[in-house]
């Protein structure tokens, strides 16, 4: 399979003129530091393959960008990459002139490193999702309600709920503008939990 292929040179043919020299060199620098590199066009732009994708480069109307499939996993003591997003991969931000570029030799490491990632075949590390937390303003008579035996029932079942259940029942009787109103709603949500019902 040919490491160069002629749609990578149709891609940087078609770039921007500021662009051209900036992807011609990172080109040249990633199959001088992987010689094992395949070009492939993916999602629309040039990627080197070695053992998985290890990196990628792409030209914009006002910029171009270059970056690692596997970035967030990357020794980066010069602090070069961007995270994109929520993925693992990361960029070198905005490139537009050959000036913008890192040196050489951090290039060079940053590549060195990626083929290694590959080469020991570990996937990249999914990105945890913090989970949201719901907060829950239980009301106080509902509280004193639950305390007394003949709704343990009712305080079993409330709290087997997932969060935003238990919000819909505490912000439906604190929304409560008359006391009376409020009471009627305890009563009405105590029952509901006794039959097991959710307040949709």
């Amino acid at each position: 399979m040919p490491k160069r292929i002629p749609e990578v040179d149709r891609y940087i043919a078609k770039s921007s003129p500021f662009a051209q020299p900036i992807m011609n060199h990172l080109r040249d620098l990633v199959h001088q530091t992987c010689p094992e590199a395949v070009e492939v066009i993916k999602w629309g732009f040039p990627n080197f393959e070695y053992k998985g994708n290890l990196c990628s480069m792409a030209a914009f109307k006002e910029h171009c960008t270059f970056g690692f499939w596997r970035g967030i996993e990357l020794p980066d003591p010069e602090g070069l990459l961007e995270r994109i997003g929520k993925t693992a991969m990361g960029n070198l931000g905005k490139l537009k002139k050959i000036e913008d570029l890192p040196k050489q030799i951090h290039l060079e490491h940053l590549i060195r490193e990626a083929m290694k990632l590959n080469e020991s075949n570990s996937s990249a590390p999914k990105l945890k999702r913090p989970k949201t937390i719901i907060s829950i303003n239980l009301p106080s008579e509902l509280n004193k309600a639950f305390s007394q035996k003949k709704n343990k029932d009712a305080q079993h079942f409330f709290e087997s709920l997932a969060p935003s259940h238990k919000k819909e029942f505490c912000k439906w009787i604190n929304e409560a503008k008359k006391a009376e109103t409020r009471i009627r709603r305890i009563e009405q949500t105590l029952i509901m939990l006794k039959e097991k019902k959710k307040k949709m």
